[in-house]
C-alpha cells in the first residue's frame, strides 16, 4: 500500500473518530500504585495495590467515550498497566506492556493512558502488564452501550463484576525471581479467589474472607466474569442455577444456557443468572476450580463464593440452619466438555452486530506454542528438565524482551539493534508436534517481530507441542479482536482441517486458548497502525505489526 494512501487512511479514520468522539464523555481517573497490608488465609502480607483496593477499582465508560487514566507509582517496583481488549485505535502508546508500547513508569513517576472506546461494549478488565504484578494490580473494566441503546437481551436487574484470581501467601515477585534463577517451574498458588476473596473451602479461611452476592427471588443478574488467574483455565458454576452466555471479551454471542462454563486466562464472559421465583430457604455455592490435563504441578483447588437470597422473614435461628448446596462441577481434564462448550460459542452476527469475518487472507502464518528448555550456565545448578531451564517459545523462539520499548524504537526510526523482523512465518524444522518429541529441546531466544502491511487480512494457526508435554496456551492480541474460525486436537492439517473453518458466525474475541495437545485458528484484520500483536505464552511472547507501527506518520518500517 502506498505511503500516500496510508496517509489518507490515517487522516480519514482521525476524522472519523473526532467525530464519533463529539457527543462523548471523557472519563478521568487516577490510579495510585502503592503497596497495602492484605491478610487471606491467616497470613498477612504486603502486596501492590492500585488505591488500595484488591481487585482494584472498576473502570466504568460508556461505548464512544474517551478515558483517561493517571497512573503514579509510589511501589518500589517498575509498573505499566494495561487495558486488556481495548482496541486502541490510534493510542498505541496507551496499550500499558513494558518495553513493548512503553518504558515502565519507574517508582515516583507517572504516566497518563489516554484511549477512546470504539465499537465496543461488554466487560474487559485492566492489570499491570510487568513480571508477576498483575497478580495483585488488576481490576474490572465495564463498557456500557451508549446512552438510549439497549443490550440486544432482556436487562438485567442488576449487574455484578466477579473476578476470579489467585493467592500466593508468598511474594509473587520472589515468586517468579525463585524460577527464572532457577530454571523451574513457579510454585503454584494457595488458593483460587472470587473478587479476591478465597471463600470457605480453604483451611484458616476467616468468615471475612468470603464473597457473599445477595439476590432477591425473580430476578435477572448479569455476572461480568473476569479470569485473572495468571495461567490456569477455570470451570465456574452456580449450584442449582443455569447460566445463559450472552457475550465473551465485550462481544455479544448468540445467548445459550449451560450449567457450567470455562475460562481461560485473560478472557470474559457476561453471564445471566435467574433467581428462583420465590425463597427458598437456602443458599448456593459460586465455585471455580482449574481445567487442566497437563503432568505438570498446579493448584487443585477450589474457591467458592455464596449466593444469598434475601429472606423475607429474616432471623439468627433460621440464618443459622440454612443449607450451603454445591455445584457439580466437571472433572478437572474434562477434555471433552471443554470442547463442546467451545463449539457453541457463536457470534451475533446480526444485522446492528455483524461478524466482520475476513474471507479472503493476504497473509498466513503458523505458530507453535510449547515448551522448550534452555541449558544450564556453566557450573550452574537448574531445576528444569535433565537440568536444564525451562523456556516458553513460539516457533522455536523464546521471546527477550527489549530495553528500548519496540514501538518507541521504530516510531523514531532506531530499530537496528532493537529487534529483528524475520520472525519466522512457519516453523523451521518441522516434526510431528503431538508426537513423540524431538531430542533436542532446546530453543533459540531472540527479539524478533513480524510487520504486517497495513490493511492486511491475516490467518494464524497456532499448533500447540508437546515437547515436554502438552498444555494449553493463552493468546491475546493486544488492539486486535480476532475471530477463531477453527480449532481441533492432533496436529493441524493443512489441507482438510480449513474446509471445515466457520466463515460465518465464528466467535469474536481477544483472548483464546490453544487447546493442549491441540491446534486453534484465528483471522483478523491488521487495521490498527501503532499497535502491537501480542501473543502470550507463559514466559515468552513474540509480536506482529502493522506496518508503520505508527502509520500517519509516513515512517516505513526500517
Amino acid at each position: 500500500m502506498a505511503l500516500s494512501h496510508l496517509l489518507v487512511v490515517a487522516a480519514v479514520a482521525m476524522v472519523l473518530l473526532a467525530a464519533m468522539g463529539a457527543e462523548a464523555d471523557t472519563r478521568k481517573y487516577q490510579f495510585d500504585v502503592q503497596m497495602t497490608s492484605v491478610t487471606r488465609l491467616c497470613s498477612t502480607k504486603s502486596i501492590v495495590t492500585v488505591n488500595g483496593q484488591y481487585p482494584g477499582p472498576t473502570l466504568f465508560a460508556r461505548e464512544g467515550d474517551h478515558v483517561e487514566v493517571t497512573v503514579v507509582n509510589h511501589s518500589p517496583y517498575n509498573m505499566s498497566i494495561h487495558w486488556h481488549g481495548i482496541r486502541q485505535l490510534f493510542s498505541g502508546w496507551s496499550d500499558g506492556p513494558s518495553y513493548i508500547t512503553q518504558c515502565p513508569i519507574q517508582p515516583g513517576n507517572s504516566y497518563v493512558y489516554r484511549f477512546h472506546i470504539v465499537g465496543q461494549r461488554g466487560t474487559l478488565w485492566w492489570h499491570a502488564h510487568i513480571s508477576w504484578l498483575r497478580a495483585t494490580v488488576h481490576g474490572p473494566i465495564v463498557i456500557l452501550p451508549p446512552a438510549g441503546v439497549p443490550y440486544p437481551f432482556p436487562a438485567p436487574d442488576d449487574e455484578v463484576p466477579l473476578m476470579l484470581g489467585e493467592w500466593w501467601r508468598n511474594d509473587t515477585e520472589a515468586v517468579i525471581a525463585q524460577a527464572l534463577q532457577t530454571g523451574g517451574g513457579p510454585n503454584v498458588s494457595d488458593a483460587y479467589t472470587i473478587n479476591g476473596l478465597p471463600g470457605p473451602l480453604y483451611n484458616c479461611s476467616s468468615a471475612q474472607e468470603t464473597f457473599r452476592l445477595k439476590v432477591k427471588p425473580g430476578k435477572t443478574y448479569m455476572l461480568r466474569l473476569i479470569n485473572a488467574a495468571l495461567n490456569d483455565e477455570l470451570f465456574f458454576s452456580v449450584a442449582n442455577h443455569s447460566l445463559t452466555v450472552v457475550d465473551v471479551d465485550a462481544v455479544y454471542v448468540k445467548p445459550f444456557t449451560v450449567d457450567t462454563l470455562v475460562i481461560a486466562p485473560g478472557q470474559t464472559s457476561n453471564v445471566l443468572l435467574a433467581t428462583k421465583p420465590t425463597y427458598h430457604g437456602a443458599s448456593y455455592y459460586m465455585e471455580a476450580r482449574p481445567y487442566t490435563n497437563t503432568q505438570g504441578t498446579f493448584d487443585n483447588t477450589t474457591v467458592a463464593g455464596v449466593l444469598e437470597y434475601e429472606d423475607p422473614c429474616p432471623s439468627a435461628a433460621a440464618a443459622a440452619k440454612i443449607p450451603v448446596f454445591s455445584p457439580d462441577l466437571p472433572q478437572i481434564n474434562d477434555t471433552n466438555f471443554v470442547a463442546n462448550y467451545t463449539a457453541k460459542l457463536r457470534s451475533l452476527a446480526s444485522a446492528d452486530y455483524p461478524a466482520a469475518v475476513p474471507q479472503e487472507v493476504d497473509r498466513r502464518f503458523f505458530f507453535t506454542v510449547g515448551l522448550g528448555t534452555h541449558p544450564c550456565a556453566v557450573n550452574g545448578t537448574c531445576q528444569g528438565p535433565n537440568g536444564s531451564r525451562f523456556a516458553a517459545s513460539i516457533n522455536n523462539v523464546s521471546f527477550v524482551l527489549p530495553t528500548t520499548a519496540l514501538l518507541q524504537s521504530h516510531f523514531a526510526g532506531k530499530s537496528r539493534g532493537v529487534y529483528a523482523s524475520n520472525f519466522p512465518a512457519f516453523p523451521l524444522m518441522p516434526f510431528n508436534y503431538t508426537g513423540t518429541p524431538p531430542n533436542n529441546t532446546n530453543v533459540m531466544n531472540g527479539t524478533k517481530v513480524v510487520v504486517l502491511p497495513f490493511g492486511a487480512s491475516v490467518e494464524l494457526v497456532m499448533q500447540d507441542t508437546s515437547i515436554l508435554g502438552a498444555e494449553s496456551h493463552p493468546l491475546h492480541l493486544h488492539g486486535f479482536n480476532f475471530f477463531v474460525v477453527g480449532q481441533g486436537f492432533g496436529n493441524f492439517d493443512p489441507a482438510k482441517d480449513p474446509t471445515k473453518f466457520n466463515l460465518v458466525d465464528p466467535v469474536e474475541r481477544n483472548t483464546v486458548g490453544v487447546p493442549a495437545g491441540g491446534w486453534v485458528a484465528i483471522r483478523f484484520l491488521a487495521d490498527n497502525p501503532g499497535c502491537v500483536v501480542h501473543a502470550l505464552s507463559p514466559g515468552g511472547a513474540h509480536e506482529l505489526g502493522p506496518e508503520d507501527g505508527v502509520a500517519g506518520a509516513g515512517r516505513q518500517p526500517p
